[in-house]
């Protein structure tokens, strides 16, 4: 794992690259691999590549990078894991490729010599790469299937920037800082920005996708790999059918998954909560070690009820693991905020960051540099509890409203909403308005300051916004009927969480708060063979009652490890890894909250509008309202707006 940059001055007036920008932009990103640094120029001096190592395969100085063909055409920076590169390095040398080392880099980089893009096809793991190809004057970029590494890029003034983190392009005396007004609203909605960043033209190379930049200037991008690829494609006679084999069938991939990601050359570890993800996780390692898998835990001091230790030790015993736990408080995480939004370069709005950063840097101290944990689980088999809801909602109340004709539907919706709007009821005035306007229902487990709210929080110049994020999630719901018209709800919930919260929310954080300590994160639910096998599974074979009739959240995984862990563990309560924030802002993060947000650029440049934000924090703190999320959202804007912003 590693953090790679560059440049590309692609205009004839654009002066030429230093080595002291490359190592300027190397160093911003320096906690992401604190083992070695590297930095290379083209002969023309109008590419430049740069690059930080965490050394995890081939610990030598033969996996230096950035890393260049024998003959000089092709250079390569690499941020990831490949895990079957020993596969294909069989594979290369057999056709006359001579190595120098033992690293998964130089297999991509003679995979992209003998194969171009179609390399990506081959392999299995995460990436953000880059590739400098000399002859052709082209650079090459492309991200991994799921989205697990990061890969930021912008294109201004006859020069192009990348990096795994935007800190690294702000490093150049040219690139600015400055807020994207028009993706605001998604970050609020969503927790997480959209297609682009909150940095003004400051990008996002999106999952599955690959770039090329012609000498010329022109960007092209194109995907190579879609979450529905395989369900489209796979013969009805190539699935298994009865239930038994579905469950074998998510063993054995579920399996070759964990192995391949034990791949490595220094200590491996597993986040252990107890929960049904993380403990299969310890439970499938376990079978492949001789040793006792290193586990670690989170907890809260002042509040037991948030924590899971009991589960965690419980895993801890039964597969007498070398257990490692950390115990946090309200005086802890306020110590880390200012840092937290550093490390996550554009706000994330999931509060779980805080717990993780302590864990992580648990896992490092304890010399442990790889880590698993469990991503990716709940949403192939629908194991959160507001799937359910939003399947049942869908079924009867959406499809009655809808049916409704449009002219009353909208004055139902002028009556209701000032009653909802007084009792801040802005989710379900939210749905209400959904349904009135038929814009798409699911908007992911990500939501949290709908536009309804918005209205209310934003000043008069900003209000007309407030609607943007039906954008995003319409522009989703329409390329999955393109691809499948006839995709069940499920699928349409799952198709969601792939195309934005899970890359852009979930995996942004676990790299982001991880790689800040030089910590290296893997998730083997997120193997693609297994994401690409789970979306052929229809609804009622995921879900075959809804939790409301008796059936349960994640009934085809609990089914499947029932051999590999206890009854206790599979079907107790889903309890979810999150900080306790609801309490925190009604007692010493209150004022921490009220001095940041409210003395914030944000609020003196008339973006939101003050009283509504005191309303807010007013009617939760009298405990009216649990609006610790929200509250959490905003306050990590305002911190990012100080940071980076100004």
């Amino acid at each position: 794992m590693c953090g790679i940059a560059g440049i590309v001055e692609y205009s004839p007036s654009q002066p030429t690259i230093s080595e002291a920008l490359l190592k300027r932009m190397s160093d911003a990103i320096a906690h992401r691999g604190p083992d070695d640094d590297g930095q290379w120029m083209s002969p023309n001096r109008k590419a430049g590549l740069a690059f930080r190592r965490l050394a995890i395969i081939d610990l030598s100085a033969n996996g230096h990078q950035p890393m260049t063909t024998p003959d000089g055409r092709f250079t390569i920076v690499f941020n990831g894991e490949v895990y079957n590169h020993r596969t294909l390095r069989n594979e290369l040398e057999a056709k006359g490729y001579q190595y120098r080392s033992q690293s998964d880099t130089e297999t991509i980089l003679y995979g992209f010599a003998e194969w171009g893009a179609e390399v990506l096809q081959k392999m299995v793991g995460m990436w953000g790469l880059a590739i400098w190809d000399d002859h052709k004057q082209e650079l090459f970029c492309a991200r991994d299937r799921i989205g697990i590494k990061p890969l930021y890029y912008t294109l201004q003034g006859g020069r192009f920037l990348f990096g795994s983190e935007i800190k690294a392009m702000l490093a150049h005396e040219q690139i600015s800082a400055s807020m994207n007004m028009a993706e605001l609203p998604n970050y609020l909605t969503y927790s997480m920005t959209g297609a682009t960043t909150l940095f003004e033209n400051i990008h996002k190379l999106a999952p599955g996708h690959f770039l090329r930049l012609s000498k010329n200037g022109d960007l092209h991008a194109e995907e190579y790999w879609n979450p529905m690829n395989a369900a489209l494609h796979q013969a009805p006679s190539a699935t298994p059918q009865t239930s038994v084999e579905i469950e074998q069938e998510i063993m054995r991939l579920l399996r070759q998954a964990v192995k391949d990601r034990m791949m490595s050359d220094v200590p491996f570890g597993v986040f252990l909560s107890g929960g049904i993800d993380s403990s299969t996780n310890v439970a499938l390692m376990a079978e492949l070690m001789d040793r006792p898998v290193d586990t670690f835990s989170v907890g809260f001091k002042e509040l037991e009820k948030y924590n899971e230790m009991q589960y965690a030790r419980r895993i801890a015993e039964i597969f007498r693991t070398n257990h490692h736990e950390v115990q946090i408080d309200h005086a802890d995480a306020l110590e880390v905020m200012e840092s937290l939004v550093w490390h996550e370069d554009e706000p994330n709005g999931d509060p779980t960051c805080i717990p993780l950063h302590f864990v992580s840097k648990l896992v490092r101290a304890s010399g442990t540099i790889v880590v698993q944990g469990g991503e990716g689980s709940d949403e192939q088999f629908a194991g959160y509890s507001w799937m359910h809801r939003e399947l049942r909602f869908y079924r009867s109340w959406w499809r009655w409203y809808n049916a409704v004709p449009k002219s009353v539907r909208s004055l139902g919706y002028a009556a209701l909403k000032p009653l909802f709007a007084s009792q801040s009821q802005y989710l379900a005035l939210d749905y209400l308005r959904r349904g009135t306007e038929g814009v798409s229902l699911y908007r992911g487990g990500g939501v949290d300051i709908v536009p309804t709210l918005q209205e209310r929080l934003f000043t008069k110049q900003f209000r007309h916004s407030s609607c943007q994020s039906d954008r995003l999630a319409g522009l989703i719901q329409s390329d999955l009927h393109a691809r499948k018209p006839d995709a069940d709800f499920l699928t349409q919930m799952a198709y969601f969480e792939f195309s934005h919260r899970l890359p852009e929310l979930l995996l942004m954080r676990i790299d982001k708060i991880t790689m800040a300590h030089g910590l290296e994160a893997r998730v083997p639910f997120l193997d693609h063979r297994l994401v690409e096998y789970s979306m052929t599974l229809p609804e009622k074979v995921k879900v075959p009652r809804l939790a409301h009739e008796g059936g349960e959240t994640k009934h085809l995984l609990k089914r499947a490890v029932a051999d590999i862990l206890p009854h206790d563990i599979i079907y107790r309560p889903k309890q979810g890894f999150v900080a306790p924030v609801n309490e925190w802002f009604r007692g010493a993060m209150k004022s921490y909250w009220e001095s940041e947000v409210l003395s914030s650029r944000l609020v003196k440049d008339g973006v939101f509008d003050r009283k509504a934000l005191e309303n807010m924090m007013l009617r939760h703190a009298s405990g009216k309202r649990n609006d610790g999320k929200s509250l959490y959202a905003l306050l990590n804007l305002a911190l990012w707006h100080k940071r980076f912003i100004g």
